[in-house]
């Protein structure tokens, strides 16, 4: 399989690289040999891989071909350069372009990364004579990324643009509620929990709907459930804001769920708000909606849900019958930091 790499968003120390092996796995593709550095995420998988990266990743910049990697010094980098052989990906007559990102204060203090840029689109020039450098508008595009005293360099194959994200943002909606949670946020989640296309996603606590409008953008069929009316009110309202329609939703109580199965659950519960939390305390409402959710899931499908690192949710799960898949944390402010969980059902022995 070929070797690709994945250039991800500092936003996260973790989430990024996990959401690129989740929807990997969600959508079929096998993979390999996967290796991590500082905001750059190695394995082998099939490039047909990119375009589903391209329509469902959150924290993923950039998707590339790996061609090389060496240690972060021009002698190292030139002589892997002498190494790789680019007509593969470079072809007669062709232009190209070497671009060169540097993460945080990697590499040696030599180098350069404009000098870098001209020193590889040089020696690529040298070893394809009939091809050409074009600065403005290249077939190819060499992006180079200077991470852990490593370049690992290849052939560009997308950028992923989070500008619809940033269109996205909870007051930049009819509907405002200031627990609300980030578009970015929500879809990581609905890929943690590994939603497919047409799969029926549930969010028990649908507030003003942003999981289930990044559950639809990848062709989920959402159905939100929330115990107030006026959520359920400007969750319509937004739905309709991005011409969205939903596959359902709920007035109920999330304890008590009127569904009888879901193929997955993505969820952030309240923290501590009486008005929202069913007059229960948060730590017993986050297991109430644990086992409301475990008995509409089948065996190997998965609840997303974010709760206070306080209150220790992975364990909460596990006393529930769910296997723990991992936990990620966001900090959101000085009196919070989330615990983004991911549990899968089991068969019970």
């Amino acid at each position: 399989m070929p070797k690709l790499f994945f250039l991800l968003s500092g936003e996260n120390l973790t989430l990024p690289a996990a959401e690129v092996k989740a929807i990997l796995e969600a959508e079929g593709y096998v993979y390999s040999d996967a290796c991590e550095f500082d905001q750059v995420l190695r394995l082998e998988s099939d490039l047909e891989s990119v375009r589903v990266m391209q329509i469902r990743s959150a924290y993923t910049r950039v998707c590339a071909q790996e061609l090389l990697v060496a240690n972060a010094n021009y002698a190292d980098i030139a002589d892997a350069v002498t190494k790789t052989d680019f007509s593969g990906v470079l072809k007669g007559g062709e232009s190209f372009v070497v671009r060169i990102n540097r993460i945080k204060n990697y590499a040696d203090a030599e180098i350069n990364t404009m000098t870098l840029e001209i020193k590889l689109g040089g020696q690529i020039l040298k070893q394809n004579p009939s091809t050409r450098v074009n600065l403005k508008n290249p077939d190819k595009t060499f992006i180079g990324i200077i991470t852990n005293n490593k370049l690992v360099l290849g052939l560009k194959l997308t950028d992923i643009t989070s500008k619809t994200f940033s269109e996205r943002r909870p007051r930049k909606k009819p509907f405002f509620h200031p627990s609300a949670m980030p578009s970015k946020m929500a879809r990581c989640m609905v890929n943690l929990a590994q939603a497919k296309a047409e799969s029926v996603l549930l969010d028990p606590f649908c507030g003003t709907g942003t999981s289930l409008i990044e559950a639809t953008f990848i062709g989920c069929r959402a159905v939100g459930v929330d115990a107030q009316k006026r959520m359920i009110s400007g969750t319509k309202k937004n739905l309709r804001f991005f011409n969205i329609t939903a596959e359902g939703l709920l007035l109920a109580d999330s304890r008590k769920l009127p569904l009888s199965k879901a193929d997955a659950v993505v969820t952030d519960p309240p923290y501590g708000r009486s008005s929202s939390t069913l007059k229960s305390t948060t730590i017993q409402l986050v297991k109430d909606v644990l086992a409301a959710s475990y008995a509409l899931l089948g065996v190997g499908q998965r609840i997303c849900i974010a709760s206070p690192k306080t209150l220790n949710i992975s364990q909460l799960g596990v006393e529930l019958g769910f296997k723990h898949v991992e936990s990620h944390f966001a900090y959101v402010h000085a009196t919070l930091t989330r615990e983004i969980a991911v549990f899968e059902k089991v068969q019970k022995p």
